[in-house]
């Protein structure tokens, strides 16, 4: 199932997108419940309630504004850096050259702010020179945490998998830098392009599908999740060591190679680009950069 959040009459609500991708049908939630979009679904399958019905007719998806599926995590996304093998040798030659980490060792993990979530279409803006003018894209497949726990076993985890999503992990490459651990150079607002819904775990395989991503119509990244550097699996089981995971949770599983930083020249974003994201069985992810 492809599960949307969008807002139609003024009213957010939760809603399941028909296989062409055409219309969307609200499901019956309460609306202080929709307010959190799929969140709410997401918390709700966890906690062992029934599946909400379908109401009213179908309206076209045209009709409508999508949101981000989760418009606001519950808190900090969680996201894996340079986990594809072919943009880990790409970064090589770049600015973390002189970084002496084996990025085979242990996934490189770090976090991005739940406010820094937009939906698709919406705008990403661009800080100004004097802040960063080192901005850049990265197209990622996103997996959206089920049920709960804490030291999963790679063996258990994707029975944790509630379902996918597609991400923009965009990055201030040289605040990035300065600050060593990545976190503020991830963060800042309009950051994390999010949607354009989420695919339930029995529709895709996340460990086999493709992403790619364009600006402004140039081809810059085609990937496979089989060359992740650590799969589905081993993030779960990484990140949960000693920390609890919760429904909702949100982990991004890394970029392919061709991002900006890699380009020779590096080649960063700039006001009126447009970055476009492609995950086979999920669908697109477009934003404009302001």
């Amino acid at each position: 199932m492809r599960i949307a959040t969008f807002v139609h009459q003024g009213q957010r609500q939760v809603g399941a997108v028909s296989a062409d991708g055409q219309t969307v049908q609200a499901l019956a939630l309460d609306p202080s419940d929709a307010r959190r979009g799929v969140l709410a679904l997401v918390e709700a399958a966890a906690a062992g309630a029934p599946a909400p019905a379908p109401i009213g007719a179908a309206l076209k998806l045209s009709d409508v504004q999508l949101e981000a599926p989760i418009p606001l995590p519950r808190r900090n996304l969680w996201c894996v850096g340079r986990n594809y093998h072919e943009h880990a040798r790409e970064l090589q030659g770049s600015v973390f050259k002189n970084n002496n980490s084996n990025p085979a060792a242990w996934p490189i993990v770090f976090t991005k702010v739940p406010e820094c979530v937009v939906a698709d279409g919406a705008d990403v803006l661009l800080p100004g020179e004097a802040i960063s003018p080192q901005i850049d894209y990265e197209a990622e497949l996103a997996v959206v945490i089920g049920t709960g726990g804490k030291n999963i076993t790679r063996a258990d985890a994707m029975k944790h998998v509630f379902g996918y999503t597609i991400v923009n992990d965009v990055t201030a490459r040289d605040v990035q830098m300065r600050h060593q651990q990545w976190d503020m150079g991830k963060s800042f607002d309009t950051f994390c392009p999010m949607g354009p819904w989420i695919v339930t775990a029995d529709e895709l395989d996340g460990q086999h599908t493709r992403v790619r991503c364009w600006v402004n119509g140039e081809p810059r990244q085609d990937g496979r999740t089989e060359d992740l550097i650590f799969d589905i699996p081993t993030l779960i089981e990484t990140i949960s060591r000693g920390i609890t995971l919760y429904p909702g949770d949100v982990i991004a599983t890394g970029t392919p190679a061709g991002v900006g930083l890699g380009l020779t020249p590096p080649t960063f974003l700039k006001s009126g680009d447009v970055v476009r994201i492609e995950i086979d069985g999920i669908g697109a992810l477009q934003n404009r950069f302001v």
